[in-house]
Protein backbone atom coordinates (compact mmCIF):
# COMPACT_ATOMS: atom_id res chain seq x y z
CA UNK A 1 0.00 0.00 0.00
CA UNK A 2 1.25 3.49 -0.86
CA UNK A 3 2.17 5.88 1.92
CA UNK A 4 -0.53 8.39 0.90
CA UNK A 5 -3.24 5.71 0.91
CA UNK A 6 -2.13 4.54 4.35
CA UNK A 7 -2.30 8.05 5.82
CA UNK A 8 -5.75 8.57 4.28
CA UNK A 9 -7.07 5.34 5.80
CA UNK A 10 -5.91 6.41 9.24
CA UNK A 11 -7.77 9.67 8.83
CA UNK A 12 -4.59 11.70 9.06
CA UNK A 13 -3.40 10.00 12.25
CA UNK A 14 -0.13 8.95 10.67
CA UNK A 15 1.78 12.13 9.94
CA UNK A 16 4.75 10.43 8.35
CA UNK A 17 6.23 7.11 7.29
CA UNK A 18 9.88 7.38 8.34
CA UNK A 19 12.24 4.53 7.62
CA UNK A 20 14.05 2.86 10.48
CA UNK A 21 17.36 3.07 8.65
CA UNK A 22 18.99 6.38 9.45
CA UNK A 23 16.25 7.56 11.81
CA UNK A 24 17.50 9.21 14.99
CA UNK A 25 14.33 8.64 16.96
CA UNK A 26 13.35 5.22 18.36
CA UNK A 27 11.35 3.05 15.97
CA UNK A 28 8.24 1.00 16.72
CA UNK A 29 7.67 -2.01 14.48
CA UNK A 30 3.88 -2.44 14.23
CA UNK A 31 2.55 -5.74 12.87
CA UNK A 32 -1.12 -5.37 12.00
CA UNK A 33 -2.37 -8.94 12.26
CA UNK A 34 -5.40 -8.69 10.00
CA UNK A 35 -5.91 -5.79 7.57
CA UNK A 36 -5.48 -2.05 7.87
CA UNK A 37 -9.18 -1.35 7.32
CA UNK A 38 -10.17 -3.88 9.99
CA UNK A 39 -7.92 -2.29 12.63
CA UNK A 40 -7.96 1.37 11.58
CA UNK A 41 -9.93 2.61 14.60
CA UNK A 42 -7.71 0.72 17.01
CA UNK A 43 -4.46 1.98 15.47
CA UNK A 44 -5.78 5.54 15.51
CA UNK A 45 -6.50 5.23 19.24
CA UNK A 46 -2.96 3.92 19.80
CA UNK A 47 -1.41 6.82 17.88
CA UNK A 48 -3.56 9.42 19.63
CA UNK A 49 -2.46 8.17 23.04
CA UNK A 50 1.20 8.15 21.97
CA UNK A 51 0.88 11.80 20.99
CA UNK A 52 -0.68 12.62 24.35
CA UNK A 53 2.37 11.03 25.98
CA UNK A 54 4.75 13.14 23.92
CA UNK A 55 5.60 10.72 21.11
CA UNK A 56 4.92 12.43 17.79
CA UNK A 57 5.34 10.25 14.74
CA UNK A 58 7.99 11.64 12.44
CA UNK A 59 9.41 13.93 15.15
CA UNK A 60 10.16 12.03 18.35
CA UNK A 61 9.39 8.52 17.14
CA UNK A 62 9.29 6.50 13.92
CA UNK A 63 6.76 3.76 13.20
CA UNK A 64 7.16 1.00 10.62
CA UNK A 65 3.78 -0.56 9.71
CA UNK A 66 3.29 -4.00 8.24
CA UNK A 67 0.14 -6.14 7.91
CA UNK A 68 -0.16 -9.90 8.04
CA UNK A 69 -3.74 -10.20 6.70
CA UNK A 70 -4.57 -13.04 9.06
CA UNK A 71 -1.55 -15.19 8.15
CA UNK A 72 0.64 -16.54 10.95
CA UNK A 73 3.39 -17.34 8.44
CA UNK A 74 3.35 -13.76 7.21
CA UNK A 75 3.48 -12.48 10.81
CA UNK A 76 6.60 -14.57 11.39
CA UNK A 77 8.26 -13.05 8.31
CA UNK A 78 7.42 -9.54 9.49
CA UNK A 79 8.75 -10.23 12.99
CA UNK A 80 12.04 -11.42 11.50
CA UNK A 81 12.18 -8.26 9.38
CA UNK A 82 11.76 -6.04 12.43
CA UNK A 83 14.52 -7.91 14.23
CA UNK A 84 16.82 -7.16 11.28
CA UNK A 85 15.77 -3.50 11.40
CA UNK A 86 16.61 -3.45 15.13
CA UNK A 87 13.43 -1.63 16.11
CA UNK A 88 13.09 -0.42 19.70
CA UNK A 89 9.73 -2.11 20.31
CA UNK A 90 7.54 -4.56 18.39
CA UNK A 91 3.78 -4.04 18.76
CA UNK A 92 1.47 -6.72 17.41
CA UNK A 93 -2.17 -7.56 17.72
CA UNK A 94 -2.92 -11.27 18.07
CA UNK A 95 -1.63 -14.31 19.93
CA UNK A 96 -0.13 -16.10 16.86
CA UNK A 97 1.69 -12.92 15.82
CA UNK A 98 3.02 -12.36 19.35
CA UNK A 99 4.23 -15.97 19.45
CA UNK A 100 5.98 -15.40 16.11
CA UNK A 101 7.62 -12.23 17.41
CA UNK A 102 8.74 -13.95 20.61
CA UNK A 103 10.28 -16.77 18.57
CA UNK A 104 12.11 -14.17 16.48
CA UNK A 105 13.67 -12.30 19.41
CA UNK A 106 14.22 -12.63 23.14
CA UNK A 107 15.78 -9.17 23.36
CA UNK A 108 13.56 -6.60 21.64
CA UNK A 109 10.55 -5.67 23.83
CA UNK A 110 7.21 -6.93 22.49
CA UNK A 111 3.88 -5.32 23.43
CA UNK A 112 0.50 -6.89 22.63
CA UNK A 113 -2.61 -4.67 22.81
CA UNK A 114 -4.72 -7.84 22.72
CA UNK A 115 -4.01 -11.49 23.53
CA UNK A 116 -6.61 -14.08 24.40
CA UNK A 117 -4.62 -16.21 26.85
CA UNK A 118 -1.03 -14.99 27.37
CA UNK A 119 -0.34 -17.42 30.21
CA UNK A 120 -1.86 -20.51 28.58
CA UNK A 121 -0.01 -19.87 25.33
CA UNK A 122 3.30 -19.34 27.12
CA UNK A 123 3.77 -15.69 26.25
CA UNK A 124 4.23 -14.66 29.88
CA UNK A 125 5.01 -16.43 33.15
CA UNK A 126 2.21 -14.65 34.99
CA UNK A 127 0.07 -11.55 34.63
CA UNK A 128 1.70 -9.83 37.60
CA UNK A 129 5.28 -10.72 36.61
CA UNK A 130 5.49 -11.47 32.89
CA UNK A 131 9.22 -12.19 32.80
CA UNK A 132 11.04 -12.19 29.47
CA UNK A 133 10.55 -9.54 26.82
CA UNK A 134 6.77 -9.68 26.32
CA UNK A 135 3.92 -7.81 28.03
CA UNK A 136 0.63 -6.10 27.16
CA UNK A 137 -3.08 -6.60 27.69
CA UNK A 138 -5.00 -9.85 28.06
CA UNK A 139 -8.43 -10.17 26.46
CA UNK A 140 -9.65 -12.76 28.95
CA UNK A 141 -11.14 -14.21 25.78
CA UNK A 142 -11.87 -17.68 27.10
CA UNK A 143 -13.75 -16.26 30.07
CA UNK A 144 -16.20 -14.51 27.75
CA UNK A 145 -17.36 -17.40 25.58
CA UNK A 146 -20.03 -18.55 28.00
CA UNK A 147 -21.31 -15.00 28.52
CA UNK A 148 -21.61 -14.44 24.77
CA UNK A 149 -23.56 -17.65 24.37
CA UNK A 150 -25.95 -16.67 27.18
CA UNK A 151 -26.59 -13.32 25.47
CA UNK A 152 -27.20 -15.02 22.13
CA UNK A 153 -29.66 -17.40 23.77
CA UNK A 154 -31.41 -14.42 25.37
CA UNK A 155 -31.78 -12.83 21.95
CA UNK A 156 -32.99 -16.14 20.49
CA UNK A 157 -34.98 -17.91 23.23
CA UNK A 158 -35.89 -20.80 20.95
CA UNK A 159 -32.30 -21.49 19.88
CA UNK A 160 -31.45 -25.21 19.80
CA UNK A 161 -28.72 -25.71 17.19
CA UNK A 162 -25.56 -23.61 17.04
CA UNK A 163 -22.44 -23.48 14.84
CA UNK A 164 -19.09 -22.23 16.10
CA UNK A 165 -16.81 -20.76 13.45
CA UNK A 166 -13.18 -20.51 14.54
CA UNK A 167 -9.66 -20.43 13.18
CA UNK A 168 -8.43 -23.71 14.64
CA UNK A 169 -4.86 -22.76 13.81
CA UNK A 170 -5.13 -20.11 16.51
CA UNK A 171 -4.53 -21.69 19.96
CA UNK A 172 -6.82 -19.19 21.70
CA UNK A 173 -9.67 -19.98 19.31
CA UNK A 174 -9.25 -23.70 19.93
CA UNK A 175 -9.57 -23.11 23.67
CA UNK A 176 -12.55 -20.81 23.18
CA UNK A 177 -14.35 -23.49 21.17
CA UNK A 178 -14.01 -25.83 24.11
CA UNK A 179 -15.48 -23.28 26.49
CA UNK A 180 -18.40 -22.50 24.20
CA UNK A 181 -19.11 -26.21 23.74
CA UNK A 182 -19.23 -26.65 27.51
CA UNK A 183 -21.59 -23.69 27.89
CA UNK A 184 -23.76 -25.04 25.08
CA UNK A 185 -24.14 -28.37 26.86
CA UNK A 186 -25.30 -26.54 29.97
CA UNK A 187 -27.92 -24.68 27.91
CA UNK A 188 -29.01 -27.83 26.08
CA UNK A 189 -27.75 -26.69 22.68
CA UNK A 190 -26.49 -28.89 19.88
CA UNK A 191 -23.16 -27.65 18.47
CA UNK A 192 -21.61 -27.97 15.02
CA UNK A 193 -17.99 -26.91 14.45
CA UNK A 194 -17.10 -24.78 11.42
CA UNK A 195 -13.31 -24.96 11.44
CA UNK A 196 -11.30 -22.59 9.26
CA UNK A 197 -7.58 -22.03 8.76
CA UNK A 198 -7.58 -19.73 5.72
CA UNK A 199 -9.93 -17.52 3.72
CA UNK A 200 -10.67 -20.30 1.23
CA UNK A 201 -12.23 -22.43 4.00
CA UNK A 202 -15.03 -19.97 4.79
CA UNK A 203 -17.40 -20.57 1.85
CA UNK A 204 -17.29 -24.39 2.06
CA UNK A 205 -18.03 -24.25 5.79
CA UNK A 206 -21.13 -22.14 5.19
CA UNK A 207 -22.25 -24.58 2.49
CA UNK A 208 -21.84 -27.42 4.99
CA UNK A 209 -23.95 -25.57 7.58
CA UNK A 210 -27.02 -25.16 5.37
CA UNK A 211 -30.14 -26.39 7.13
CA UNK A 212 -28.17 -27.71 10.13
CA UNK A 213 -28.04 -24.78 12.57
CA UNK A 214 -30.03 -21.73 13.67
CA UNK A 215 -27.26 -19.32 14.69
CA UNK A 216 -23.51 -18.77 14.37
CA UNK A 217 -20.97 -17.99 17.09
CA UNK A 218 -17.87 -16.44 15.47
CA UNK A 219 -14.64 -16.62 17.48
CA UNK A 220 -12.52 -13.51 17.01
CA UNK A 221 -9.14 -13.86 15.27
CA UNK A 222 -7.03 -12.00 12.69
CA UNK A 223 -8.35 -14.35 10.00
CA UNK A 224 -11.93 -13.56 10.98
CA UNK A 225 -11.26 -9.82 11.19
CA UNK A 226 -9.69 -9.83 7.74
CA UNK A 227 -12.80 -11.59 6.38
CA UNK A 228 -15.50 -10.03 8.55
CA UNK A 229 -17.55 -8.64 5.64
CA UNK A 230 -17.35 -11.96 3.78
CA UNK A 231 -18.43 -13.92 6.89
CA UNK A 232 -21.38 -11.63 7.64
CA UNK A 233 -22.50 -11.67 4.00
CA UNK A 234 -22.56 -15.47 4.01
CA UNK A 235 -24.33 -15.52 7.37
CA UNK A 236 -27.07 -13.18 6.14
CA UNK A 237 -27.50 -15.24 3.00
CA UNK A 238 -27.84 -18.35 5.17
CA UNK A 239 -30.31 -16.54 7.50
CA UNK A 240 -28.01 -17.08 10.49
CA UNK A 241 -27.94 -14.60 13.40
CA UNK A 242 -24.34 -14.08 14.55
CA UNK A 243 -22.54 -13.43 17.83
CA UNK A 244 -19.11 -11.79 17.58
CA UNK A 245 -16.37 -10.69 19.95
CA UNK A 246 -15.99 -7.08 18.80
CA UNK A 247 -18.05 -4.09 17.73
CA UNK A 248 -16.26 -3.79 14.38
CA UNK A 249 -17.83 -7.04 13.17
CA UNK A 250 -21.32 -5.80 14.05
CA UNK A 251 -20.72 -2.54 12.18
CA UNK A 252 -20.42 -4.54 8.96
CA UNK A 253 -23.53 -6.69 9.32
CA UNK A 254 -23.03 -8.97 12.31
CA UNK A 255 -26.04 -9.14 14.63
CA UNK A 256 -24.45 -8.97 18.09
CA UNK A 257 -21.13 -8.64 19.85
CA UNK A 258 -19.92 -8.71 23.41
CA UNK A 259 -16.34 -8.12 24.43
CA UNK A 260 -13.66 -5.69 25.50
CA UNK A 261 -13.56 -2.18 24.08
CA UNK A 262 -10.66 -2.58 21.65
CA UNK A 263 -9.78 1.10 21.10
CA UNK A 264 -9.42 1.40 24.88
CA UNK A 265 -7.03 -1.57 24.94
CA UNK A 266 -4.92 -0.01 22.20
CA UNK A 267 -4.76 3.29 24.08
CA UNK A 268 -3.54 1.44 27.15
CA UNK A 269 -1.00 -0.43 25.04
CA UNK A 270 0.45 2.96 24.10
CA UNK A 271 1.01 3.58 27.82
CA UNK A 272 2.98 0.32 28.01
CA UNK A 273 5.09 1.32 25.00
CA UNK A 274 5.73 4.70 26.63
CA UNK A 275 7.05 3.01 29.77
CA UNK A 276 9.39 0.82 27.74
CA UNK A 277 10.70 3.72 25.67
CA UNK A 278 11.46 5.54 28.92
CA UNK A 279 13.50 2.63 30.26
CA UNK A 280 11.13 0.13 31.90
CA UNK A 281 11.60 -3.58 31.21
CA UNK A 282 8.72 -5.69 29.84
CA UNK A 283 9.46 -8.33 32.47
CA UNK A 284 8.51 -5.83 35.18
CA UNK A 285 5.36 -4.41 33.56
CA UNK A 286 2.26 -6.40 34.63
CA UNK A 287 -0.11 -7.66 31.95
CA UNK A 288 -3.29 -5.63 32.29
CA UNK A 289 -6.84 -6.76 31.71
CA UNK A 290 -9.90 -5.11 30.10
CA UNK A 291 -11.94 -2.67 32.16
CA UNK A 292 -14.51 -1.74 29.49
CA UNK A 293 -16.84 -4.32 27.93
CA UNK A 294 -19.42 -3.48 25.28
CA UNK A 295 -22.64 -5.20 24.22
CA UNK A 296 -23.58 -4.07 20.70
CA UNK A 297 -26.73 -5.06 18.81
CA UNK A 298 -27.37 -4.40 15.12
CA UNK A 299 -31.14 -3.99 14.77
CA UNK A 300 -30.85 -3.54 11.01
CA UNK A 301 -29.43 -7.05 10.73
CA UNK A 302 -31.95 -8.46 13.20
CA UNK A 303 -34.84 -6.99 11.21
CA UNK A 304 -33.37 -8.32 7.96
CA UNK A 305 -33.45 -11.76 9.57
CA UNK A 306 -37.03 -11.24 10.76
CA UNK A 307 -36.05 -11.24 14.42
CA UNK A 308 -37.39 -9.23 17.35
CA UNK A 309 -34.67 -8.66 19.94
CA UNK A 310 -36.13 -8.62 23.49
CA UNK A 311 -36.54 -5.10 24.89
CA UNK A 312 -34.77 -6.06 28.12
CA UNK A 313 -31.65 -7.04 26.15
CA UNK A 314 -31.71 -3.85 24.09
CA UNK A 315 -31.98 -1.81 27.27
CA UNK A 316 -28.71 -3.31 28.52
CA UNK A 317 -26.87 -2.79 25.25
CA UNK A 318 -24.08 -0.22 25.21
CA UNK A 319 -24.90 0.52 21.59
CA UNK A 320 -27.80 -0.29 19.29
CA UNK A 321 -27.20 0.17 15.56
CA UNK A 322 -30.43 1.22 13.83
Amino acid sequence: MKRRDFITLLGGAAAAWPLAAGAQQPTIGFIISSTLSAERERITAFLQRLRELGWNEGRTIAIEYRWAEGSSDRAAELAAEFVRLKVAVIVTTSTPAVIAAKQATSIIPIVFPVSGDPIGTGLVASLARPGGNVTGLSLQQRDLGGKRLELLREALPGLRQLAIMADVGNPVNAAEMGEVRAAARTLGLEVVAAEIRRTEDIAPEFEALKGRVEALYVAASPLVNANRIRINTWALAARLPTMHGSRENVEVGGMMSYGPNFPDLFRRAADVVDKILRGAKPADIPVEQPTKFDLVVNLVTAKALGLDIPAALLARADEVIE
